[in-house]
């Protein structure tokens, strides 16, 4: 059973950066891909971004790409999006979620995950 708890959300104003993070604990890190989702009110969860096991391969939506980076630390167990940029449209709450599944085209659908966390809110004024 994996733990995984968000932080870092917060109010920020257009243009600027934000940057959330993501701790595991209960598991082994280091086998899972992890993800970020997010979900704005009356909206249906939306991919974010996704980082393999080892850090080498990434997923990121046409949505944010070019602004948000997905990382991660296993020796640490965290794993972390960077928030450039941001957009009014970006304001939502954002979650991790860990999976266990083979790196495929797959990987971008939250049904894959296994475990997620309780989310934080992210805010982006105009």
């Amino acid at each position: 059973q994996v733990q995984l708890v968000e932080s870092g959300g917060g109010l920020v104003q257009a243009g600027g950066s934000l940057r959330l993070s993501c701790a595991a604990s209960g598991g082994t890190f280091s086998r899972y891909i992890m993800g970020w989702f997010r979900q704005a009110p009356g909206k249906e969860r939306e991919f974010v971004a996704a980082i393999s096991r080892g850090g080498s391969m990434t997923f990121t939506s046409d949505s944010v790409k070019g602004r948000f980076t997905i990382s991660r630390d296993n020796a640490k167990n965290t794993v972390a999006l960077q928030m450039n940029s941001v957009r009014p449209e970006d304001t939502a709450d954002y979650f991790c979620a860990a999976n266990s599944r083979a790196w495929s085209a797959g990987t971008r659908n939250g049904n894959e995950y296994h475990y997620w966390g309780q989310g934080t809110q992210v805010t982006v004024s105009s």
